[in-house]
């Protein structure tokens, strides 16, 4: 088993866990000096009795450090071997580091996760941010993970290569990993841990609202795509109603009008258009910049949500102005696209631009 511990301005903690590790386990470990001060030599000096360490020349982040580790691990052992991260800053235990080292090796295809409880003195922006985060990669992802925040895991050094490949060099490298995860159906399972802070956590270098921020923009993302392709489509169906109106567009207006009276419904062909510009669009903003997908049948499994999603979204339309009797369209359209956004975003994230599974 190879225990990685990313340090940046580490103290006598860093030194105290790696003696303990020394002293209750046979665990290689492996430290990484993320650019540390000057002053923190003496500390690294002490460390290299203990462990292997690396050292990058400037702060590169936590990810950085953790792929630096990673790669160094792939090219110096074993596949069946295991790997653990764990934090420098005193507050995974040894016996917890054991605990998560054992479910690895019983479950070698999993990623484990230490998962704590937040239970006890817990510091708020701490219990709140991690509440916060896991409601996000709920809704996200489909998968519940109690602890998204937490840097004690272990996987397969088998994996090693492809964790080097993730993107991400700061916290947001931690969230993308789990990200990976749940799109190569690689299984997540958590162990309880302690739940420990030091003082005010104020030992921990992580920036609440930058690295809040690149943890959360995968789904900002998604969301951002979504707004916009909704404005897109809210005004051009408006537009494209107010063009129908027109006097040199009286043919298409006559054929709009014997596709309304064949449906009962006067919004079809404008809705149809402008569903069938938004969705193109959708489509290649979420596979370029959200999901980041290569799956060769994207388009075709699109094209088959984007017909389910508009055919839930026209029956919502329908009900609401010939059943309800609402006839302001542009005010109907907004619980239809409300109630539909869910479902398109399951559905693509389920089934459009998932992966194959990984074996």
């Amino acid at each position: 088993m190879i225990i990685v511990i990313p340090a940046y301005q580490p103290d006598e903690k860093l030194l105290r866990l790696l003696r303990e590790l020394k002293e209750q386990t046979g665990y290689t470990v492996v430290v990484v000096n993320d650019g540390s001060a000057a002053h923190c030599a003496p500390v690294f000096e002490e460390a290299e009795t203990l462990a292997t360490v690396l050292h990058h020349e400037v702060n590169r982040g936590k990810g950085a450090a953790m792929k630096t580790a990673f790669a160094y691990i792939a090219e110096n052992f074993d596949a069946a071997e295991g790997i653990v991260t764990a934090d420098a800053d005193g507050q995974h235990l040894v016996s917890d580091i054991i605990r998560v080292a054992r479910a690895q090796a019983e479950s070698p295809e999993d990623l484990i996760m230490g998962t704590r409880r937040f239970t006890g003195d817990v510091p708020w922006k701490s219990r709140a941010g991690n509440s916060i985060t896991r409601f996000v990669f709920a809704i996200s992802t489909g998968v519940r993970v109690y602890d998204t925040q937490t840097g004690l895991r272990a996987f397969s050094v088998a994996r090693a290569r492809e964790m080097c490949a993730l993107k991400g060099d700061r916290y947001d490298y931690e969230i993308n990993q789990l990200l990976h995860c749940t799109r190569n159906h690689i299984h997540i399972a958590e162990v309880t841990i302690e739940t420990v802070y030091i003082g005010e956590n104020e030992s921990s270098h992580f920036h609440v609202w930058r690295d809040s921020f690149r943890i959360y923009k995968i789904l900002l993302s998604y969301v951002a795509t979504s707004v916009f392709c909704f404005l897109f489509e809210y005004f051009m169906t408006l537009g494209l109603n107010v063009l129908l109106g027109l006097p040199f567009l009286a043919g298409v207006r006559a054929f709009s009008l014997s596709i309304a009276r064949a449906l009962h419904a006067d919004f079809t062909l404008p809705t149809l258009i402008a569903r069938i510009s938004s969705a193109t669009l959708n489509y290649n903003l979420n596979k370029k910049a959200v999901f980041h997908s290569k799956n060769k049948t994207s388009a075709l499994r699109y094209t088959l949500v984007a017909v389910v999603v508009y055919g839930l979204y026209w029956g919502l339309l329908y009900i609401a102005r010939y059943m309800l009797g609402w006839q302001q369209l542009w005010l109907i359209m907004l619980p239809a696209q409300l109630i539909t956004y869910p479902v398109n975003f399951w559905l693509q994230r389920k089934f459009v631009f998932a992966k194959s599974r990984t074996k």
